[in-house]
């Protein structure tokens, strides 16, 4: 219930919005998406721990939005992308909950253990949820932006 509310609050102050769908930013968040994690394949290839955690969430995260922009909705809060995709589209958001976690741990901390073991567990588990969200993307059709979007629309207005 927290998380609906939540997602309303965003709603009034127009950080989440039901948009018409837009395969031309889509496309734009899966190019970005595919730089985000080549940036982090090379950051860690040259030792830049920290930075590659963040490219790789970031690619995770540009994959998500690609998907919103693929429904119709745009969402300018990366927690609130992490719920919708967990609780419209029904994904697991496990990895890039835990993704999101270390980038800011890597970020904004300076009392962590990284290894580059960890990064690169990281980066296959962000190919991997790279790859099911592009293909969810390009399997969706019409019919389901429509239901999706409508579900998100009552769930959003019946909690106002």
């Amino acid at each position: 219930m927290r998380r609906i509310i939540f997602l309303v609050k965003l709603c009034k102050e127009e950080k989440l919005k039901i948009i018409e769908p837009t395969d031309q930013v889509k496309e734009s968040y899966i190019q970005k998406s595919k730089s985000s994690i080549r940036s982090a394949n090379i950051l860690i290839e040259n030792e830049q721990l920290e930075d590659a955690t963040a490219m790789t969430y970031y690619s995770m995260y540009n994959m998500l939005i690609a998907l919103l922009y693929k429904a119709g909705i745009k969402c300018e809060n990366h927690a609130a992308a992490i719920i919708i995709l967990k609780e419209l589209f029904k994904f697991d958001n496990s990895s890039i909950s835990f993704a999101k976690t270390e980038r800011v741990d890597k970020q904004y901390y300076i009392d962590f253990k990284i290894s580059k073991e960890d990064v690169k567990d990281l980066i296959k588990k962000a190919e991997e949820f790279n790859a099911m969200l592009y293909g969810f993307i390009d399997s969706l059709t019409k019919k389901q932006i429509v239901e999706y979007r409508e579900e998100l629309s009552k769930a959003l207005v019946d909690k106002r």
